[in-house]
């Protein structure tokens, strides 16, 4: 994909791109595709589908306490416990206010640890890199599944494919995780301002009508993903039938602000 080719002209040290459609096949890849890249938020899509793997094996249930009191799984999922963004500290009530949380997802984190006797590093290798063949990513040990995942475009091409059609999750369980939760909601998101409202699923940014947002102006409303401060992100639009990895080794700032719209603008025109 010629689209793809924009990346060249980024202003950063490394970077690496891929589209790959709803059937699973690549349109395109660009850059080292198998350089190892730290993820940063993009993390928390792959943490939230190992959550939904203990939820359909039963280890856990979405309406179960956890967090802060009145908080549940789903809270945690939708950044709607009431914790503060890098503290574990609750400054709001649970499912008032959409605030985003690295606390939220490492409490989650320490929820299924618990429930199934398993570190969360190594319950996420079991749950969804391993059977998915994602050898190159990782969680270290201790490490935040809020933030702290490496992986590579190649690694996450294959997750990509796999939440636009899925084989370790039930569909429905999938089309749960990308619909919005918690409707109405406001809250920032992070490196774009006050939104409102501030559309997230279960572990998924919702597109939405947010403006401005990091996607295209030509993205789908329907559009889900995330991105990372470590200057990543992933997308998947269901209108357009594909899904897009970037992965950069420069921090988030006014440069992918400027970038990434265009670059997913000219990936959707050429799809």
């Amino acid at each position: 994909m010629q689209s793809l080719e924009l990346i060249d002209n980024w202003p950063v040290p490394t970077a690496a791109a891929a589209v790959v459609r709803a059937d699973g096949t690549v349109a395109g890849t660009r850059g080292p595709t198998a350089h190892r890249f730290a993820l940063a938020s993009v993390t928390k899509p792959l943490a939230a589908y190992a959550a939904l793997v203990a939820y359909e094996e039963g280890a856990v249930e979405l309406d179960e306490p956890a967090g802060p009191e009145g908080s549940t799984v789903r809270h945690l999922l939708a950044h709607t416990s009431g914790l503060a963004f890098d503290e574990h500290q609750v400054v709001a009530s649970p499912g008032t206010r959409r605030l985003y949380s690295n606390a939220g997802f490492e409490v989650l984190g320490d929820h299924i640890a618990k429930a199934t006797d398993i570190p969360f590093a190594e319950y996420l290798r079991q749950a969804v890199l391993e059977p998915l063949g994602m050898t190159s990513t990782e969680l270290a040990g201790g490490a935040s599944p809020a933030k702290d995942g490496v992986s590579t475009v190649d690694d996450l091409v294959r997750f990509a494919a796999e939440v636009q059609a899925p084989r370790l999750l039930d569909p429905r369980t999938v089309a749960a995780a990308m619909t919005v939760t918690y409707p109405g909601l406001k809250g920032v998101l992070p490196g774009y301002g006050h939104q409102n409202p501030n559309d997230w699923g279960l572990g998924f940014e919702i597109r939405d009508g947010k403006s401005p947002h990091w996607t295209g102006s030509s993205s789908s409303p329907r559009t889900f993903g995330h991105f990372g401060q470590a200057g990543t992100f992933l997308w998947v639009d269901p209108d357009a039938g594909a899904a897009c990895v970037a992965l950069t080794d420069r921090p988030f700032g006014p440069w992918a602000v400027e970038v990434w719209p265009r670059f997913t603008d000219a990936v959707l025109a050429e799809l």
